[in-house]
This record gives structure tokens, sequence and C-alpha cells, in this order.
């Protein structure tokens, strides 16, 4: 694998740490500045609902800019919205700073795994993509546990301090070993908005926006759950959160050979399992080794879905990837936001601290409808479809022979 891709991790560990370390730290910022948790869970639909907005806004913006160059800005706004949060003098200023970090998120992963994919052969393209997710879920192993621990013991401001470091990490390894990508002459906003609107990628979008929702209903509230449900004490957050990272890299490294040699298997196969897994957790917490065991389960399972719900949108939108490749990332991060949403409702309602599981294997099975109605469709129309740009007929064919079984 190209050096590149490692460039393209150590940036998305950054925005995985971040994204997701909040979790961990809801306690701890809802006791430091006075709120409940259910309304510190906002601060994770503030980061979400930046997602959503910038990676169309900002893709669309930078339609014309060299990739290359795309990702620094893009790096650079992601390190300014970390420390705007780590110095937000209150709740109202964190939601800003929140909402900033979160306005790269889609767009990097979006230029990212349009990047990562021609960086390798045509029959490595989902591995690409799936190392560059491996960042996010090493962030999960490694960098949310390190900095939810950081923030018990330093408070959180300093979580966020250190995730600005890496940053600035990232970014010097983007400009030393990413190569110069140019933009295709033919590429602009118009022809992007077109792609976007086929119907099986916005039936993708959709399928990530209810599937996903699935696991942030849980993942949103796991800190809590740990020490209300399972009985462990708060310095075991970190444990859990690691073990449901690990779960993750798990679920990645097992997606992009499966997409790659059957994407909608894989698809149907993750979302099915993901379903299974939220109805035995409300279950399985109650018993310490089941708990854990069920937490690796659900961020594997969970995980498993994100690489071929990336490369079905890149697949059809064709030679126009980019805002359908970063507007997945927008339903990922929908998907988060409406996830912890309706989590924390179904807690301020009285339904109990595991009720998320629920509502999640609801979403879940949604999400497997549209996923199966879409496959039907597809197979119906017969369609060929294509990762990024490719004229080659017979690599088509085969893409398309993998797409169908």
């Amino acid at each position: 694998m190209p050096l590149a891709l490692l460039a393209l991790a150590v940036s998305a560990f950054g925005i995985g740490t971040t994204e997701f370390v909040m979790m961990g730290l809801l306690p701890n910022v809802a006791d430091d500045l006075g709120t409940s948790v259910p309304t510190a869970g906002h601060l994770v639909s503030a980061y979400a609902i930046g997602v959503v907005l910038g990676a169309p806004l900002l893709t669309a913006v930078g339609s014309r800019i060299p990739r290359k160059r795309m990702l620094l800005m893009l790096m650079a706004l992601f390190t300014v919205g970390n420390l705007a949060s780590a110095f937000a003098p209150g709740f109202g200023w964190l939601i800003a700073g929140r909402f900033l970090a979160g306005l790269p998120h889609g767009a990097f992963f979006g230029v990212g795994a349009v990047v990562a994919a021609q960086l390798v052969s045509e029959g490595r393209r989902a591995r690409a993509v799936a190392t560059m997710f491996l960042g996010l879920t090493v962030a999960n192993i490694v960098g949310v546990p390190a900095a939810t621990l950081l923030g018990q013991h330093l408070g959180w401001r300093a979580t966020f301090l250190v995730v600005s470091a890496i940053g600035l990490c990232a970014m010097a390894a983007l400009a030393r070993l990413v190569p110069y990508v140019p933009v295709d002459a033919h590429q602009g906003l118009g022809r992007e908005m077109r792609a976007l609107g086929n119907r099986q990628v916005l039936l993708g979008l959709l399928t990530a926006v209810l599937g996903f929702a699935g696991v942030f209903a849980v993942y949103s509230y796991l800190s809590a759950m740990t020490t209300e449900v399972m009985g462990f004490g708060e310095s075991s957050v970190t444990l859990v959160l690691a073990l449901f990272g690990i779960g993750m890299t798990l679920g990645a490294l097992a997606a992009g050979p499966l997409t790659d040699r059957a994407l909608r298997p894989t698809l149907y196969g993750s979302l099915g399992a993901l379903a299974v897994v939220l109805v035995v957790f409300p279950f399985a917490v109650h018993v310490r080794w089941a708990a854990l065991v069920t937490v690796v389960l659900l961020g594997g399972v969970g995980f498993m879905t994100t690489t071929p719900l990336q490369m079905l949108v890149m697949n059809k939108a064709k030679d126009a990837p980019t805002l359908a490749s970063a507007s997945n990332h927008s339903a990922f991060n929908l998907a988060n936001a409406g996830g912890a949403w309706l989590g924390g409702a179904a807690i301020s309602a009285g339904w109990g601290w595991t009720s998320p599981a629920l509502v999640g294997a609801a979403l879940a099975v949604a999400g497997l409808a549209v996923a199966v109605t879409a496959g039907v469709l597809d197979r119906e129309r017969g369609g060929v479809s294509r990762i990024v740009a490719s004229a080659d007929a017979r690599t088509a064919r085969s893409e398309a022979k993998a797409d169908a079984h």
C-alpha cells in the first residue's frame, strides 16, 4: 500500500478521536458545565450537524481545487475547530466549536476516499478506502480511550488541545506523503450534482442514515451504560470504549476484501448482524463478560457497513464521485445526530438506559430494507457501475458482477 494512505489514516485518526471522544467525556462535560448527560449529548449532535452541512458545502466550494491542497485546507479547519472547543468559555461556545470541527469531516473523507481509490489498482480500491478508515478504528482503540482518560484526569479541555496537535501532525504528513492529484478538467459542481441525484446513490445515502443511526443510538450513551447498567466503575469506561474500537478495527479489516469481492452481500450481512446484536444488547449488558463481548460485536458489525456503503455511492456516481462520497459522510453523521437524539429521547422518556438498543435495532432493520430494495431495483435495471473513473469495459463488467453478487 502507498505511504500516502498512511497520511490519510493519520488524518482519519485525528478526526475519529475528536468525533468519538465526546461520548466518553459526556459525564465530565455535563458535570463541569452544569448540565445533564442527555443535554450534553447535543454536543455529539452539533459535531454531526457540522458534518452534514459541511460535506456538500465545502466539497462544492472546493470542486476545482487540487485534491492535495483541499485535504490540507480541510485539516487546517479541523484543527481550528478543536482549538475553539478547547478554549470555549461555556456550553454554547462549546457547541459552536464542535460544529466548526465537524464542518470539514465529510468533505475530507469524501476527497480522501477518491484519492485513496486512485492510488491503487482497480481490484484493491475498497481495501485502500478501508485502510484510510482504519485511522478511525484505531482512534477508538487508542485515541478515544487515551483522550477520555486524559479528560478525566486533566479536564476535557486538555483532550481537545491534544487533538489539535494531532491535526497539525496530520497536515505535515499530508504535505509530505500525498502526491499531487489533479482535478478532472471536466469535473464541476453541475456534474457532481447530477451524479448525486442518481437513484442508487440516494438510496445508498438513506441506507447509511437509517442503518448507522442504530449504532449511534447506543454508542452515544455507552459510557453512561458502562457505569449505570454494566456495573463497572468510571475507570473502566476507557476499557469499554477500547473494546468497541477493537470491534470497529476488525470490522474494517474484514470489510475491505469482502467488499472488493461482493459489495451488496457484505452490506446486507452487516446490517442484518447489526440488528441482531442490538436486539441482544439489552439482555447481554447485565452479565459483565457478555456485555464486553457484545460491545466488541457492536463495533465490528456496525463499522463493517461503512466500506460497502462508501464504495456503493462512489460506484453509482461513476466519474463524478467526490460530492457523493462526501455526502455519504453527511449521511453517516446525520445518523450520528439522529441516533444520539433518539437514544437520548428514549432515556429521557424513562424507558431505561438500555432502551436505545431496541431503537437502534429498528433503525438497522429499516436500513436493511432500503438496501435490499435498492439491490432489487439495481438488479432489475441491470446497471453497470464504475468506481471513480474507469473507461475500461472489462473492469466495469467485473465490478458490476461483484456488485450484483
